[in-house]
């Protein structure tokens, strides 16, 4: 009889809650028909969470109040919560989420004239080592989950006005993109689709990554519209060495010729994303290496001056020395373009929000926002 009754009290447990977007559309699908309802109502569910900002299933009307009940006890929305959010003046603002486990991760929403882009994770940490990142000092620990990816679009976009909605996605946050490809892939496709997504052109799409030969071949087999960019950072093998210790084992002519291919493959033009450092890759020799290694290629490269990380001893590049630069490049007929340097005041680089609050011992920060005038 005493078995029997902590047999019962551990089916009144209650269950942990699924995230939604972990299951592909047609396993959801499959889920409300089993419960008596018509497949359909995925598409209306899809469109509450990627349209209409729902925050909850309750909130879903449309829905018959069985379905929405069975859906509460079975999933949960979001996989992830907000535990920090700040805003800076030049519309830039970053979610610093909380995953189930405890873990954080970062994403940001970058607000322009016409564009309102979202820049995405894609693990915990990263172990590919750049010396100059935040998101790298601590090694990864481990990969997101679809939902973890598809999770930060809709957090993102739920901080816009209604009517608006995010135009742009950036593979560009924490970790190595190429590194949990089958993650992100999934999730990508889930926010492009026309049925059961935003809706988003693949063409809006940018997908960053270190550089790894073979992963970036397996992308280009994949399909798909997305633009690549390589984050190069040193225009020669031995200070790539320095500066991304992955290159190493990988080297400087197999990520140029995996790129190669890519635009072979895909027609699409690949970009180089180059971080400069005050006095260790902005110098004149840098940016003629740079011109003779990119020449002729259809490419682009787009500068980033350095947001400094603290702790580690890069500062940012001399205004005047980015200027010459550019022109170094475009004389050899290379693009090239500097990226608007934005959120520093809320640490807006990879990984400085998450290294903040972990520095500081914060246990648990609560929902708060932080604007920045």
């Amino acid at each position: 009889m005493e078995g029997g009754d902590q047999e019962e009290r551990r089916t009144d447990e209650p269950r942990e809650r699924r995230p939604l977007f972990e299951a592909t559309a047609d396993a959801l699908r499959a889920w409300v028909v089993e419960q008596g309802h018509q497949a359909y109502r995925v598409r209306q569910i899809h469109h509450w969470a990627f349209h209409r900002r729902a925050e909850s299933f309750e909130a879903m009307t449309d829905l018959p109040l069985d379905l929405r009940r069975r859906l509460a006890a079975e999933w949960s929305l979001f996989a992830t919560e907000v535990a920090y959010h700040g805003a800076s003046a030049d519309g830039t603002d970053k979610l610093l989420l909380k995953c189930r486990d405890g873990r954080r991760i970062e994403c940001v929403l970058m607000t322009e004239e016409h564009r309102r882009t979202v820049c995405v994770s894609t693990q915990v940490g990263c172990g590919m080592g750049c010396v100059f990142c935040a998101s790298g000092l601590k090694g990864v620990e481990r990969n997101l989950t679809t939902a973890e990816i598809v999770d930060q679009v809709l957090q993102a976009q739920n901080l816009l006005p209604a009517g608006e909605s995010a135009s742009h996605i950036v593979v560009m946050g924490m970790g190595e993109s190429l590194a949990n490809l089958d993650a992100l892939l999934a999730a990508l496709d889930r926010i492009c689709s026309a049925d059961d997504g935003l809706g988003m052109s693949q063409r809006r799409v940018t997908i960053s990554t270190v550089g790894l030969p073979e992963k970036i071949r397996k992308l280009a087999a994949r399909d798909r519209q997305y633009h690549l960019a390589v984050s190069l950072h040193a225009p020669t093998e031995e200070l790539r060495n320095e500066l991304v210790p992955v290159n190493e084992k990988v080297g400087l002519t197999a990520v140029i010729e995996a790129a190669d291919d890519y635009f072979r493959i895909t027609g699409r033009q690949v970009t180089y994303e180059y971080v400069m450092l005050g006095g260790v890759n902005d110098r004149h020799e840098h940016a003629l290496a740079l011109g003779r290694l990119l020449r002729g290629r259809k490419s682009h490269v787009n500068l980033i001056p350095y947001n400094p990380v603290s702790g580690l001893p890069f500062l940012r590049p001399d205004p005047d020395g980015v200027r010459r630069f550019v022109a170094t490049l475009r004389d050899r007929g290379v693009s090239a373009t500097v990226r608007k340097t934005k959120g520093q005041a809320i640490d807006a680089a990879c990984g400085q929000l998450r290294r903040r609050f972990e520095s500081a011992a914060v246990a648990e920060p609560a929902p708060i926002s932080a604007s920045v005038s």
